[in-house]
Formats: structure tokens, sequence, C-alpha cells
């Protein structure tokens, strides 16, 4: 359980008393835990759950209980740097903090001089960043300067969009209440490696007698103990809810009085699903017709019946309207207004927190779409991105195809920062490394998005080195860079006291004063009863006319495999239980394993532990391969979030991932990678 070695040596005792300090985890996982971590000598020896959440309940993932081997590894960036080999290889000297700062200065200044100021390019995503560490300093500096604009699409763009456009992000339905529920139906999610504390109440609810659909291509540890998997082919997921939709219209189960009521649309969705019988949407799909039947009549008749919508159905061309079809059933179905009915996506939006603290207007520059960095850094000439800054994130490792990604990323006349906390797969590349302290080392708002919670995580540690916060960094750099007023804040307890200031209701003073705040519904609303959609008319829209002609083939459409002969395997890249996202992925592991069912390694002649390459026209991947029925046939499975260093020739499963763009939302494709496995031996 210790997450750091003894200071003073293995062999003298520990002297002084060991004090517990208690925070809060904003890391990219819906539970923000509370957190209880134990300090000896001012370091941390163990990190712990704390009973303040009452949803976390004093216990969390192994993930977080070794971050404090990030804290104090071997990669923590301790202080700036500058390049002094080539990049990628490593090689840096350290530097001032004045010296870095200016160099980044005047680097953004010429390249605005010369080429405007598109021709920087902000890079970040921000998951595992609370309301302090991310689109505060950093947006306004980007927004004065007038930068590229860059649109955060690598993760929940399409499911965001489908809820938006439904149910303008309705309050969904909380972990609290799936014991209440008489159907669970678990569509694209896997809670046992992100999101565990989901699972005591879905156990729960299993308890007392509820039925667990799993919808996933894998036999994840709760489809093993549900009573129906649909172990689906990646991107089928929009065919197998249409005919759910189907078979209620057809068979007298869908709601008309609340279809009328509250909801527009409808007979278009109809319309929609009447060509995806159960028969060919199974066929389709790769799935048992009599399971989707059954399926379908569980849904039909059960209430209250709960569809936990999640993102793994969305990575890939028709993710959007895969989103769209399953958060409509509840609509469709009736399922609204009652206790544990209803669907449960994110909750982000429930706090109606609206970021009125950063001062400046986004401006009219080039948008660049996250999942095009590759792109954008090899062929966007009017301007050229001269100038990429890189944080909160890691695209060497994570962005879609890795390949032409690095190919930018070594251009030597691309000045590049990337401010970290460890020397990632990214930071490598840089001209300018500056060090940032981690969520242990300062202030930020953990904001879960299963649950309805909200908490201010404290630091509990002084900063590693001479690392700094996201808001000192920023704000020294807006204030070098003349872009602010005379009495505007630039450091992180300004900034924590603004953002205290600017919470809507009683939330700032709430937690002031270390008491859980909750919004005015409360932290397990009933939908259609203490919440309603936030559309203008509170009704669901069912066919919204904005997406229809953006969609490329239009809503509740499917477009087709585009596995070939030559590349017939299905690529996934699910969550795994070692890194959230790619944070923590420096730590030490075991060879990554592809994952692929025994029927697909026989007709390769292929065996447990055989080293094989993973290819298709993009790249390469070699690892070990695991051979088991935990995942269907057609498809393999390489973890998500692997850094380089993890494969045996450093290149990850990225690589591999087309730039391709989800139907909806402008989303990443990484399920649409198609392959195929060899043995590296006969290579």
């Amino acid at each position: 359980m210790a997450s750091s070695a003894n200071p003073r040596g293995p062999n003298e005792p520990l002297r002084r008393a060991a004090s517990i300090v208690e925070t809060a985890c904003p890391l990219d996982c819906p539970d923000a835990c509370s957190l209880a971590v134990t300090l000896q000598h001012g370091r941390v020896i163990a990190i712990d759950g704390s009973r303040k959440n009452p949803v976390t309940d004093g216990f969390i993932c192994a993930k977080v209980r070794k971050f404090g081997d990030r804290v104090y590894g071997p990669d923590r960036l301790l202080y700036p740097a500058v390049r002094k080999g080539r990049k990628g290889e490593g090689k840096f000297a350290r530097v001032t903090w004045d010296d870095a700062l200016e160099r980044v200065v005047e680097r953004m200044r010429r390249a605005k001089a010369e080429s405007g100021g598109a021709s920087i390019l902000p890079f970040s995503y921000g998951g595992s960043n609370g309301l302090l560490t991310q689109d505060n300093f950093d947006a306004q500096l980007w927004r004065r300067f007038g930068t590229s604009r860059l649109a955060r699409t690598l993760c929940a763009a399409p499911t965001g969009a489908a809820n938006t456009a439904l149910y303008g992000k309705m309050p969904s339905v909380t972990y609290q209440d799936y014991p209440e529920a008489a159907l669970i139906i678990l569509w694209g999610v896997n809670p046992s490696t992100s999101g565990i504390h989901m699972v005591p109440y879905i156990r729960e609810g299993q308890r007392r007698g509820a039925t667990l659909v799993v919808v996933d291509p894998r036999t994840t540890p709760l489809a093993r103990s549900a009573d129906v998997h649909l172990p689906v082919k990646p991107g089928t997921d929009v065919v197998v809810a249409l005919a759910i939709h189907r078979y209620l219209f057809a068979n007298g189960h869908a709601d008309d009085a609340f279809l009328g009521e509250h909801t527009r649309g409808a007979k278009l969705l109809r319309e929609r699903a009447e060509d995806w019988t159960i028969a060919k949407a199974a066929d389709v799909a790769g799935i048992d017709a009599a399971a989707l039947e059954r399926v379908a009549e569980l849904y039909a008749r059960s209430r209250p019946a709960l569809v936990r919508c999640g993102w793994g159905l969305e990575r890939n061309r028709n993710g959007g309207n895969a989103a769209m079809a399953v958060l409509a059933l509840p609509a469709v179905g009736g399922k609204f207004g009652v206790r544990g009915g209803g669907y449960s996506l994110s909750n982000s939006a429930s706090w109606n927190i609206h970021p009125t603290w950063i001062g400046a207007t986004e401006p009219e520059t080039r948008l660049v779409n996250m999942n095009h960095l590759g792109r954008a850094l090899t062929e966007y000439a009017d301007p050229r991105v001269n100038v990429l800054f890189v944080y909160n994130c890691n695209p060497a490792a994570t962005v879609p195809d890795q390949r032409r990604v690095i190919r930018g990323l070594e251009r030597e006349d691309l000045f590049t920062v990337v401010f970290e906390q460890v020397m990632t797969d990214t930071a490598l590349y840089a001209d300018v490394v500056l060090p940032a302290t981690t969520f242990l080392e300062g202030y930020d708002f953990a904001k879960a998005y299963g649950p309805v919670n909200l908490d201010l995580a404290r630091p509990v540690i002084d900063p590693a080195g001479e690392a700094r916060s996201n808001a000192d960094v920023f704000g020294e750099l807006c204030a070098r860079l003349g872009l602010l007023a005379g009495d505007e804040p630039t450091g992180e307890l300004d900034l924590l006291i603004r953002v205290l200031d600017s919470l809507p209701g009683g939330v700032g003073a709430d937690l002031r004063a270390g008491v859980g705040p909750a919004p005015a519904f409360g932290v397990a609303p009933i939908q259609f009863v203490d919440v309603f959609p936030n559309t203008p008319d509170r009704k669901v829209d069912l066919f919204p006319a904005a997406l229809e002609s953006s969609a490329p083939l239009g809503l509740y459409r499917f477009q087709p495999d585009p596995a070939t002969q030559q590349y017939p395997l299905a690529l996934i890249s699910p969550a795994s239980e070692r890194t959230i996202s790619s944070t923590l992925g420096e730590l030490p592991r075991s060879d990554v394993k592809l994952l692929m069912h025994p029927d697909d390694a026989r007709a390769r002649g292929l065996a447990d532990n055989d080293l094989v390459r993973i290819f298709n026209d993009l790249g390469e991947v070699h690892c070990t391969l695991n051979v088991a029925a935990s995942v269907r046939p057609g498809t393999v499975s390489l973890p998500k979030g692997v850094w380089r260093r993890s494969t045996r020739n450093g290149v990850t499963g990225t690589a591999l991932v087309p730039d391709t763009l989800t139907d909806l939302g402008g989303g990443a494709c990484f399920n649409d990678a198609r392959v195929q496995v060899a043995s590296l031996a006969t290579a």
C-alpha cells in the first residue's frame, strides 16, 4: 500500500509520527474519490480513501494508490530544461525558470510577428484536471494572444454531442439509484477498471433481483455475472439499439403519451429504425438474435429500467449515432419519472458552472481538431504551425496516427514547449520542458461526473523540486507578454479565491467551510421529476435537424465496417487497470499483451505468449500475445494509454489508428483500426 520508500533508508526506522491529510482526486475518472494521504517527513508514504465522499466511501483504485511512485519516481521533472540533443533523444540541460520562460515568450512573439498568432498551437486535453488547472489563465493567454484554437474531441465528443442535442445534458441517474432498477444495461462501459465505485451499486441491484445486461465486445468482469451478454462487433452498437427501438414501436411498447408530451421527432426516429429487425441487426453485430430479442423484451417490460451509456461505443465511425440511439431508448420506452429509471451518462454539467472568471472571449482564429495533430504539424501551411505548447496531455502516446504525429514533433523548425509532471513520450521532443505540480502539490476542484459530487482538492505536500502549478505558470506568461490589466490575478491562490467567489448558489461557501455542496435538485435526481431537459422547450429532441445535416449519412444511420481482406481484425483499446488515459504509463509494468480469441489465434498458427506483430498500412506494433476467449472472434485488444517504452519496438496502438473522425462531434475513431496479426518470428 505504501507509495514511496522510507526517505531515511530501508534499515532506519521512521521515527517521526505519521500524519494523515485529506484531499480529493481530480484524475479522469467518474468518481472523484476523497483521499486520506499518510505523510512522514513531508513525504507521501501511503494513499488511501477517506469517507468524506459517501459514494467512494473509503476505498480507491490501485492506480491512485501508486500515485506516490509518480511524485517521487525517476521520470519526475524537477526543474526547467532546454534541449541539447536531437529531438526524441531526451537530452536536456537545466536552466532557471526565468531563462525558460523568456525563451518561450521570445519564440511566441517572434512566431506571431512573422506568421500571425495562429502559427502557435496550444495542445491540451485536461480530463485529469479540475477548474483551476484547465481553461483558466491558459485560456486567457491563448485567447488574448490570438493563437489557433483547439477542438478537444479526443474523448466524449460524440456522446457529448448526442446528450446535448437530445437532452441538453440533463443530469442523469447517479450510482446511488442503481439498486432501485429492475433492469440495468451497461452499454460500452467497464466500471471494473474505470469508475469502480459503480460496481457495488450494481451488485446491490443484482442482490435485490435486478437483471443485468452487458453490451461489450469483451467478456468484462460484470459481463461474466450478467444475465445477458451481447458481444457486439465494434462499431455496430447503433444497429443493435435501433433494433430495440423497432421492437418497442412495432410491439406496442413505445410510450405514446410520453412521446407526445415530452419529445419531438419520434416519427422520424421510428422511420430510421424500421429497417433494423432483430435478425438483421444481430447478423450485422455478430450476436445471437434470440439474445438480442430477449434484451428488447426485457427492456420493454421492466420498470425501472436503466441504461448506462459508456464511452466505449463512441470510439468509431458510428459513435455519435450509437450514442443517439442508446440515449433515446428511455424516451421511447417511457422509462423516466421513477427512481432508478432513465439513463446514466456524464453528470459533469450538473453544477451549472460557467467559467466567467476567464476574462477573455475566444477569437475567430483557426480551429484545429486535436485528432488531426499529425496533419497540423506536417501539412498545415496557412500559416504553418511554428510553436507547439503541450500541457495536460501526452499526444505522442494518445493521439491517432502516431507515426505522423512523431514526424511532426521531429521537425527542427518547430519550437515545442512541454509543461508536464514527468518525462512523457511527448516531452522527449520538447525544446523547453517546464516541470508541473501534481494534484497532491496544489489546489484544484475535483468534480465527479458519475455521482454528483464536488470537492476542493488541497495540497498535501510541497512541490517536488522547482515544479510550479498551471495557474502560476500561465499567469506569469500572461504578465510577461503584457496581457494583464493591473488588478488581474496571476497566481494559483488568487485564482482559487476568484473561482470560489464565482461558483453558483452557495457552492463556494460550502467548499470554504469543508461542507459537501449539492445542487438544488440534490445528489440523486429522478429524471422528469427533479430534472428536465435543458433544451429550449424542455423537450427531448429525438431528431435534431443540425445533427441530421452534419452527420455523413444523417441521423440513426450505419456506416459499414472498414475491415478488408488484408486487414480483417478490429483493434480496440479499452481502459486498463494500470493507467488513467496515459497518466501513470511511465511506471514499470510487465510486457503489454495483445488479447486475441483462440479461434483467431488458431487460424494464424499463433499460441499464447508468442511474440507477434500487429500491423496495417499506418504502422506496426510488436508485443506478446495473450490468447483467451474474453474477447469476441474478429476483435483484438491492446490497452489504452500505453507508452512507447512498453512495447517491443517503441510503437503503440495509436500508430495503427486512422485519424478519421466520428459521425457526430468530430471524435477519434480508435476502434476503427483494422489490422492483421502475425508471428514476429516469421516476419
